[in-house]
């Protein structure tokens, strides 16, 4: 049943684990994810207190500057997670956590100092996280209680991925807004990243690979966290 070509390393799986073994990856796994949530907001709080920090993210979203970022964070991705996933080496998987985080936290730059315009008390970007938290819990609950292989949706989330990038950038060479549908719609992908993610914790890593576990989880909150905000911010 299970295809080797997807296995992110060697060794027994989580799923084939004890329980004990698997209640402890689980544990280290959701811990990293917190610690890199709160890695993110620490950073970003710097970057947005620094204003030749917020000032250089706000001028990369002009013309074809952000395609570019855009490339740029596909390509830190990748190395990130290649770091964690493909080396047995803890400093590596951690250096290419902490990169990722890094990233993040710059990319989200012009979006948060935009939202915190739009609403300065805050309570946009509390009730974005609220409603992200809330269907994040939820998916990984559906993971959990039906034990079900989301990877078969690997494909369809590279396909869509492609696509989306390929209408942002008709969208900056025609000059058009991508509006609240596009949002919707990555949504849905970040909701099936999110099943794709949690079911690899079961199906596809190994009990110590739980840096890259979190990591995986990590970029599918903050992808629908962030569209999740947008949806907010178009509607005040």
């Amino acid at each position: 049943m299970e295809d080797q070509n997807f296995n992110f390393g060697q060794g027994q799986l989580v799923a084939d684990a004890s329980a004990e073994v698997r209640a402890e990856f689980y544990r280290k796994t959701y811990f990293h994810l917190a610690l890199a949530f709160l890695a993110f907001i620490g950073v970003e709080a710097v970057f947005l207190s620094t204003p030749a920090i917020v000032n250089i993210g706000l001028a990369m979203t002009q013309g074809w500057t952000w395609m570019i970022v855009l490339l740029g964070f596909m390509f830190v991705t990748n190395m990130a997670e290649n770091w964690a996933i493909r080396t047995d080496n803890r400093s590596m998987q951690y250096a290419g956590f902490g990169l990722y985080i890094l990233a993040e936290a710059f990319i989200f730059i012009p979006m948060l100092y935009i939202a915190m315009s739009i609403s300065e008390d805050g309570s946009l970007l509390w009730k974005a996280l609220s409603v992200t938290v809330a269907l994040f819990v939820g998916l990984s609950a559906v993971v959990f209680v039906t034990k079900k292989d989301f990877s078969f949706l690997r494909s369809a989330i590279m396909i869509v991925s492609i696509v989306a990038l390929g209408a942002i950038a008709a969208g900056m060479l025609f000059g058009f807004d991508l509006g609240l549908g596009f949002s919707i719609a990555m949504v849905m992908l970040a909701a099936g990243s999110i099943l794709y993610q949690t079911s690899n914790l079961i199906y596809r890593y190994h009990p110590s690979q739980y840096v890259a576990a979190s990591l995986g989880l990590f970029a599918s909150f903050m992808l629908l966290l962030w569209y999740i905000i947008r949806i907010f911010m178009s509607r005040d």
